[in-house]
């Protein structure tokens, strides 16, 4: 009876585990862009079952990726304290229950994009996989300090594949959306690494601010986030969306602008987690203004 009850109060435990092992919060992040894609895709709503399917297919898929960039990269992990508490390091999942897991995911996601969605998506949203779990964890995240920017291609995919999964083709305005996430990567990523720079150096890891010293880096968010603003106007500039985007997306604009400026010539203890983390605020807002402006701009100008 005893170990039944003890049994029965490990569950939840064990679901939370595997649960982690999906890296959640960046999953969230690429659902969330995945589906304004959808949205953006086409003039009114987006038909139910490749709205229902193809979020969740992605998002299957996406797990799985992060799980497996787990499985790969748990001896890192263990040295980091950003990471050292993750299910792989703490021995709370075993390397063949994770393996297992990713698979079955993997799998399950590629299967229900090319049955239940279209086989365009399906491959994509594979090679998306493949390019993050094997490509940059595998072999780029080791070796170049250029792996986040040319990583950065899976992590822009999803509003690619959103698109694609309501509409069956690649189109140029889905093309727009990847390259604004390509060019928010590597600032928001770099803000991060030359909060950790020291760990990074410790498992030998050539983060940028490791290869090239912080004040080097700083210039490259800088850089990055001039260019991220001039990308940002392009669904204005190619009709894709009106004023009310343009006007709230040069105001996010602003603020990463003050970031960046602030953590070249004003840096200071935290800025660079503050970056961070309103890097990730300014992406869920441009893509949010993108689908606000998408339903309500016609409706003003007409």
């Amino acid at each position: 009876m005893a170990r039944a009850t003890a049994s029965a109060a490990t569950a939840p435990s064990r679901l939370n585990e595997y649960y982690e092992l999906c890296k959640p919060r960046v999953v969230m992040l690429i659902v969330f862009t995945a589906v304004v894609g959808m949205f953006l895709a086409v003039p009114g709503l987006p038909p139910l079952s490749a709205l229902l399917w193809g979020t969740l297919g992605i998002a299957l898929q996406a797990s799985s990726a992060a799980a497996v960039n787990q499985i790969i990269d748990r001896n890192i992990d263990a040295r980091m304290a950003r990471t050292c508490g993750r299910p792989l390091v703490t021995g709370t999942l075993s390397m063949t229950e994770s393996i297992a897991f990713a698979t079955l995911l993997g799998l399950g996601g590629f299967a229900l994009l090319w049955v239940l969605v279209n086989p365009l998506t399906a491959v994509l949203t594979q090679l998306t996989l493949i390019g993050y779990a094997g490509v940059y964890t595998l072999y780029l995240k080791r070796a170049t300090p250029q792996n986040i920017v040319i990583g950065g291609a899976a992590g822009a995919a999803p509003p690619v594949l959103g698109w694609v999964a309501v509409t069956g083709e690649v189109h140029a305005h889905a093309l727009i959306l990847f390259a604004i996430i390509f060019i928010w990567t590597p600032p928001h990523f770099w803000a991060l690494a030359i909060e950790r720079r020291d760990e990074y150096a410790k498992v030998d890891i050539p983060m940028l601010p490791v290869t090239h010293g912080i004040d080097y880096t700083r210039t490259q968010v800088l850089l990055y986030t001039i260019l991220l603003t001039a990308v940002t106007v392009l669904p204005f500039a190619t009709a894709m969306s009106g004023l009310i985007y343009l006007l709230g997306a040069l105001a996010l604009d602003a603020v990463f602008l003050y970031y960046a400026i602030c953590l070249k010539w004003w840096p200071r203890p935290g800025l660079p987690m503050r970056t961070f983390g309103f890097s990730i605020v300014y992406l869920m807002g441009i893509f949010s203004l993108l689908l606000l402006d998408h339903y309500l701009w016609p409706l003003l100008a007409a």
